[in-house]
């Protein structure tokens, strides 16, 4: 029998950890709780063994082993460690990114007193309380009453400690840093079914005297077959004016009863009203030819990648349906990715009409209970079509056959923190491993896959007519110098834009503006000295959001801005905090402005908006959905949201304001987004019986990104494109990986930063070019400040190899791994 186990831990240190097995010896995937720095963890155990560690080590033994058998099968364990070994990334992180089953462990925290804190409480009964603390008085009270609260050696958790002591997290995290408490984390196994409770009528029993409110519960339960959930009879008795106790009487006389069943799942969905669902619609010419290579493929067996270039509006959701249909009748399961989690209502309306109980969904907005009740039934093969975003990927499905990347382009699929893996990329490889049929689809491709296609790597299958014969949207572009020259005036949507928008709405058709900025303005400046408001976490500025009454041009004190990137917010100031002037304006138009601009130029216009503010979970988004395809909103503004994948047949106009503001970031994809933007928010044009049409607001409109987009030339951007990405040496001519040093003091980041700087030049790498170090574009982002090095060569390998060869350096000089953030394949160098 193994006597050890090696364990990976959700840790960020490149390495696993050994244990002695303790009585039941856990298979390889599965889950245990074991003791680490002074908590209790959830590892996976990646290797069971007899080698006996060396001489003087201590081997702590598992505390518990959670799972009989492998949770995470051979072939998701070989994709965890290629992730960890592309994407140089700690496996134990890998592995917790796979596992979204956080609500099956109960985790809670505890502080006890260290001997520091006894010396400190004697000492302070001996001589007082210091008077160079920088707490206050009372803080330093609530201090020595944690620590007489402690003195008995017992852990208490923090609600213990607030209701006795009166004290903070923050307070007690400050008493930690000091060493005054020691804090430890604990994990425990938790139920994390979901069940809910439902009130039974009791048969065959002899009816009592019963009072009007019982005989009234009885009534309601008999009218609805004799069984109902204890919430909506709770609701209706409520209703009647019927006590919730009377219920409880009646389970205890033995008239009703009390089961507990599990929750039923809601897939939710938008409605289709009027509409064919996708699996309905007889296939063209185009679509037939798409299918028979993908299924095809399937028939063949084995690994089999393909691009699919499709125009918008060429019917390629249509093609994946029939495509997961052959998958089913094969006896293999599905898996299609989205990028969005805006764009899963509607997908799952479709992909339960077509396959009903077949259906999962996987993404972050569910529960962690609905997430883990869904990933079981996936992994006991109850459900065989998984729809989700990025990290659906790894869906622990059975007997897996067809993998459907939608809007492969889309950044979204790149994972912004460890593990930074893209889920594209990541599609590509588990199908490889399972030996699956791959399919990216996209009107717009990466140029990465476009390439790869051009290479033979990918079998490349174009449509590139819609469907039905309707014709793409005329694109017209508003040249905003000069319409700034002919009314001398700023304004966000253009004479032309208005115009067209009202003729549309007479028309009774239905208008979307793309307005790629939340809030109301983006910038709060002083006129007289130019200071704008930052964030005091991060070199950004505010966005202001305006309240939903009030239409002052200037900021008044305490509306709300509101930090993007960390979530700050703070009032708007009455004066410049640099000179005092009185004279703060807004400058830059949001898709808040955008909205109540628009509903001063067209007030009988039903006008809705989508972006983060307005859409907060997936009920908002489908409620809003909901709304634009019942055609009760006629004109809709928003952010890039609006631009990916909704099918609404009464849109026959689509403007588009400011989208050219992204080709003055430092992003060598700039024009590459600017491009897939513009061609994805046109492709919502048109898409019914009437003909689109297409405004785009430009202050470039020489560009060729956007001259490219206007003519629907996606080929023909792409020769543009790759021109200039084989001079520069950036992807796809050359693989990169961008490094961010990080710490909250300023002098640890440049210190370090200079430090991997001198290592780089003196290492004198031939293989791997070197950018940096440099202060990043956000050079301080969340309280952390960050520099960079942008790594480019032209073999993955001597690339994964100098990356490597920096982390072992820099663990020699002090650098720990948490400080250090490895992005391969970066997709943002901001």
């Amino acid at each position: 029998m193994p006597s050890y186990c090696d364990v990976a831990l959700p840790v960020p240190l490149d390495q696993t950890f050994t244990y002695a097995v303790n009585g039941v010896v856990p298979v390889v995937g599965a889950r245990v709780l074991v003791p680490f720095s002074g908590q209790r963890l959830m590892g996976v155990v990646v290797r069971v063994h007899e080698d006996a560690p060396v001489e003087g080590f201590e081997i702590k033994p598992v505390q518990q082993v959670l799972d009989e058998a492998a949770l995470l099968p051979e072939e998701l364990m070989e994709l965890a460690r290629w992730i960890a070994q592309y994407y140089v990334a700690p496996l134990g992180e890998v592995l917790r990114g796979m596992l979204p089953l956080g609500a099956e462990v109960k985790r809670q925290v505890f502080y006890k007193i260290a001997e520091a804190g006894r010396r400190v409480l004697y000492e302070g009964a001996m001589k007082g309380s210091s008077r160079r603390s920088r707490l206050s008085p009372e803080e330093q009270n609530r201090e020595y009453a944690v620590l007489n609260y402690l003195e008995g050696g017992e852990a208490a958790k923090i609600s213990a400690l607030r209701s006795a002591t009166g004290a903070n997290k923050g307070l007690l995290e400050g008493m930690v840093r000091k060493k005054w408490l020691v804090r430890e984390a604990v994990a425990e196994e938790r139920d994390a079914r979901r069940l809910e409770k439902v009130a039974v009528l009791v048969a065959d029993v002899r009816l009592p005297k019963l009072n009007e409110n019982q005989t009234a519960v009885l009534a309601e339960l008999a009218a609805v077959g004799g069984r109902l959930g204890v919430k909506d009879l709770r609701l209706s008795l409520t209703r009647a004016g019927v006590p919730e106790s009377t219920l409880g009487t009646l389970v205890k006389r033995g008239l009703v009863a009390v089961e507990e069943v599990a929750e039923e799942f809601h897939l939710g969905g938008v409605s289709a009203e009027g509409k064919k669902h996708a699996h309905e619609h007889a296939l063209n010419e185009s679509q037939m030819e798409a299918l028979g290579t993908i299924a095809a493929a399937m028939e063949k067996g084995g690994f089999r990648p393909h691009l699919l270039y499709g125009i918008t509006g060429s019917g390629k959701t249509t093609v994946y349906f029939a495509a997961m249909q052959r998958a089913l009748d094969a006896g293999h399961s599905a898996l299609l990715l989205v990028p969005e989690i805006g764009l899963t209502p509607a997908m799952a309306a479709q992909m339960y009409a077509a396959f009903a109980g077949e259906v999962a969904l996987l993404h972050s907005q569910l529960t962690p209970d609905e997430r883990a009740e869904q990933w079981h039934r996936i992994r006991r093969g109850e459900a065989r079509i998984v729809v989700g975003t990025r990290s659906a990927v790894f869906a622990p499905m059975v007997k897996l056959g067809l993998i459907i990347v939608d809007e492969e382009h889309d950044s979204s699929y790149k994972q912004e923190e460890t593990p930074r893996y893209h889920g594209r990329d990541v599609a590509v490889m588990r199908a490889k491993l399972n030996g699956a049929v791959v399919v990216l689809g996209s009107a717009t491709p990466s140029l990465e896959s476009w390439a790869n296609a051009d290479k033979g790597r990918y079998a490349r299958v174009e449509m590139r007519e819609r469907v039905m014969d309707r014709p793409m949207p005329v694109v017209e572009l508003v040249d905003m110098r000069e319409e700034f020259r002919e009314t001398g005036q700023e304004q966000i949507f253009s004479r032309r834009l208005v115009e067209e928008t009202q003729a549309t709405l007479d028309r009774g058709e239905q208008v979307i503006l793309l307005l790629n900025r939340r809030g109301y303005s983006s910038v709060v400046m002083c006129r007289s000295c130019g200071e704008k408001i930052e964030c005091e976490n991060c070199a950004v500025s505010m966005t202001y959001h305006k309240p939903v009454s009030g239409n002052d041009a200037i900021a008044q004190p305490g509306q709300r801005l509101e930090c993007h990137y960390c979530g700050s917010r703070r009032s708007v100031p009455k004066n410049c905090p640099k000179c005092e002037s009185e004279h703060l304006y807004f400058l830059g138009a949001g898709s808040q402005q955008g909205e109540e601009r628009l509903q001063e130029l067209f007030p009988a216009a039903r006008i809705g908006r989508m972006d983060r503010d307005t859409v907060r979970g997936r009920s908002d988004m489908e409620r809003l959905l909901a709304r634009l395809h019942g055609g009760e909103i006629n004109l809709l503004v928003g952010t890039q949201m609006i631009a990916k994948g909704h099918d609404i047949h009464g849109v026959t106009l689509v403007g588009v304001v400011g989208a050219d503001l992204q080709l003055g970031l430092p992003d060598f994809r700039a024009a590459e987004r600017v491009f897939q933007l513009l061609t994805q928010v046109s492709g919502r044009a048109g898409r019914g019986d009437l003909p689109g049409k297409v405004l785009v607001q430009t202050y470039h409109p020489d560009h060729y990104a956007i001259q490219f987009a206007a003519k629907h030339d996606y080929p023909g951007f792409v020769a543009k494109e790759m021109q200039y990405r084989r001079w520069m040496h950036y992807p796809p001519f050359a693989v990169l990986a961008n490094v961010l040093i990080q710490s909250e003091k300023l002098e640890e980041a440049t210190a370090w930063s200079a430090t991997l700087g001198r290592w780089f030049q003196q290492a004198r790498l031939d293989k791997v070019r070197v950018l940096g170090p440099a202060a990043a574009p956000i050079v301080k982002l969340k309280r952390i400040y960050r520099f960079h090095f942008v790594l480019k060569a032209e073999r993955r390998q001597a690339l994964g190899e100098t990356l490597r060869a920096m982390l072992a350096y820099a663990e020699t000089q002090g650098i720990a791994r948490r400080n250090l953030v490895v992005d391969v394949d970066a997709v943002h160098l901001m």
